[in-house]
């Protein structure tokens, strides 16, 4: 696992550069890119999710593009489309900000039903059909889409084939009262989250990328814990809070996740705890609550941690 903690420690380290706190979205949105998924992120205005993911595109040297999401945004506006060439009579293919290496879909949860839609196959099948020709994306091509949690005028929540599309959902929170006083230091100091050239961060080829991913890949998973993580994810579709549970694709997803866990972790095998760090990400946006049970206070997390804590770990 040479690859991956060079990968880790080498992201965490430039990352601080710009970056105070939240260590657990950069850990969380390196497990996304090792996995070669997706990822969701949720938070509040103004705790650096956008600031996250454009160093992350500055650090592996990504093409990077960045969507504003509306309610008038069209499919053509984010795939592209065929423009007719008056000169030459022909058709030239403009194409759309989903080609590049990471796209970031900011307020995704504004972008209408339709232009949900043209995501999807890129998110999925890495490729763009356009007038019926289908054209391959990067094989870096990643996602990271954000959401505000509080506001929902003007708003399209995403259907659930699309969350499913989502590798992890990362919830961003307000750093401590100690790392705030440090943000206002850095940009007292002349720190300027609009100018990451001036943080001089150090890039990773996308070479160490694919080894680290190949790595990833290499984990070595035990019989009981194929069997444990199944069982996981078989409680959440009978379980009394929850009114839809979980996909095979989930289970997937949470395996690939729990490796990438073990890998950042050093070893070349995966454990329980590996599953347990990866179950609420993966997870979260997977499961639909009862209506009853949100009027008791409950939410995604805590039940998932009921699951989790229910089924008996594989010794």
């Amino acid at each position: 696992m040479q690859t991956v903690s060079r990968v880790l420690t080498h992201g965490r380290t430039e990352l601080a550069k710009v970056i105070v706190g939240q260590e657990e979205l950069i850990d969380q949105c390196l497990t996304a890119l090792l996995c070669g998924g997706h990822a969701l992120l949720e938070g509040v205005p103004g705790i650096a999710k956008t600031l996250v993911i454009k160093a992350f595109a500055r650090l592996f040297d990504f093409e990077f593009r960045r969507v504003q999401c509306t309610s008038d945004l069209m499919p053509a506006d984010i795939i592209g489309s065929n423009v007719l060439n008056l000169a030459t009579s022909s058709f030239t293919l403009h194409r759309g900000p989903l080609f590049t290496d990471l796209l970031l879909a900011d307020e995704v949860n504004r972008m209408p039903p339709r232009t949900q839609a043209a995501v999807l196959e890129a998110m999925e099948e890495r490729q763009i059909t356009i007038d019926g020709a289908t054209h391959p994306l990067s094989p870096f091509f990643t996602v990271f889409a954000t959401q505000n949690p509080i506001e929902f005028e003007g708003t399209y929540p995403l259907p659930e084939a699309q969350l499913d599309r989502f590798l992890l959902k990362i919830k961003v929170g307000y750093p401590a009262a100690e790392q705030e006083i440090t943000i206002l230091q850095h940009h007292h100091q002349g720190f300027d989250a609009h100018n990451l050239d001036a943080a001089n961060l150090k890039v990773m080829s996308t070479e160490d990328l694919q080894r680290a991913r190949a790595e990833v890949r290499s984990v070595k998973v035990e019989e009981a814990l194929f069997r444990y993580m199944v069982e996981i994810i078989r409680r959440t579709r009978g379980w009394p809070s929850l009114a839809l549970g979980a996909s095979p694709r989930a289970a997937i997803s949470l395996m690939m996740a729990a490796k990438a866990s073990a890998a950042m972790e050093g070893r070349d095998f995966m454990i329980p705890d590996d599953v347990k760090t990866a179950a609420l990400p993966v997870l979260r946006h997977r499961v639909m609550m009862k209506p009853e049970a949100e009027l008791e206070g409950l939410d995604s997390d805590r039940v998932l941690a009921e699951i989790t804590g229910s089924v008996e770990v594989p010794k």
